[in-house]
């Protein structure tokens, strides 16, 4: 062989790892839209990316995860949405009723996996649970239309309770109508007088609790709202400060010291859209993926909270109870 035919020769064999990575598909992009910050969705991000992991994809390995966060600022959520699309996503999996809707209105062709707490056809986000058609499918963790039931429990924690306050955001429209409409018709059930406070920012929330000293409700009802999610540590200190008993809609908050709580698995739901986005991402068509109904509710009591409050909780409450934390 002639020195130069194997100059290049080895010239060739050099390029060969080059085209290859050349050859190799890049990563596809997972847009993840939220109005919260990453922190207060870390445990929930978790759950999201084992539902990638359990459908074959891992962060960092074989998919990309672009992340927006709205930092509780709603009106941000557009532009963010509109940066997912600029950025071509494969898909964009969104958390709470606002933050899908935004989504929704940015692209009407890149797949959407939503997590909402209400009923995807009354917001507009699909035309049934079974084919929802376009590229709009998710999780529907029904928090939203629990309202009655945890407000049955709430009472029954606190049987002497005649005035129960109700904090909502109005901002959240579709969230704060609903509730207002389930809380006002469950009270007037159990011939409980509601008092309705309106908060959307830290000083709203502490301006609520200055007012019960004046206004002394019985107990306290959270509504589900990813901005309180963001403060409920702030919450439950306020309640611990003002004795009341408080009744919210995820597990977290009675985790760290609220009263009780009753919904939904959300870490469940978080883990189902993580497989969603998976299967597209493998090709399946988010029309052809019905809404995912959560199936799986958790009621969850903190009875040292309940102590401290001088409460004693019913042995019907105990034994339904799915945890109940000492």
């Amino acid at each position: 062989m002639k020195r130069r035919d194997f100059i290049t020769l080895l010239g060739g064999a050099a390029a060969w790892p080059g085209a290859a990575r050349a050859q190799q598909p890049a990563m596809p992009v997972v847009g993840f839209l939220d109005a919260r910050s990453q922190d207060a969705v870390r445990e929930r991000l978790r759950a999201f990316r084992q539902g990638l992991k359990d459908s074959g994809y891992v962060e960092g390995e074989n998919v990309t995860i672009m992340y927006r966060f709205a930092e509780n600022q709603i009106d941000r959520l557009p532009d963010l949405a509109a940066d997912l699309v600029r950025h071509r996503a494969a898909v964009i999996a969104t958390a709470g009723d606002d933050v899908a809707l935004a989504a929704k209105a940015a692209t009407t062709t890149i797949p959407i996996v939503f997590i909402v707490s209400q009923d995807p056809v009354k917001l507009g986000l699909v035309t049934s649970i079974a084919r929802p058609g376009a590229n709009v499918t998710g999780i529907n963790f029904f928090s939203g239309e629990l309202v009655a039931k945890r407000l049955e429990i709430l009472r029954e924690l606190v049987p002497g309770a005649a005035r129960v306050a109700l904090l909502v955001n109005r901002s959240s429209t579709p969230n704060t109508e609903t509730t207002l409409r389930d809380a006002e018709a469950a009270a007037r059930a159990m011939r409980l007088q509601i008092q309705v406070f309106d908060a959307g920012t830290r000083q709203d929330i502490e301006a609520a609790f200055t007012s019960f000293v004046r206004e002394r409700p019985d107990a306290l009802f959270v509504a589900t709202d990813p901005f309180f999610t963001t403060r409920q540590v702030q919450i439950i200190n306020l309640a611990a400060r003002h004795a009341i008993p408080t009744a919210f809609p995820n597990r977290e908050s009675t985790e760290i010291g609220g009263l009780m709580s009753y919904g939904a698995s959300i870490s469940d739901a978080w883990r189902q859209s993580g497989a969603y986005v998976g299967k597209i991402l493998k090709g399946a068509k988010p029309a052809d993926l019905p809404v995912v109904q959560s199936s799986k509710f958790e009621l969850v009591i903190n009875v040292s909270t309940a102590r401290m409050l001088g409460l004693t909780v019913p042995q019907t409450l105990l034994v339904a109870a799915d945890e109940v934390i000492e």
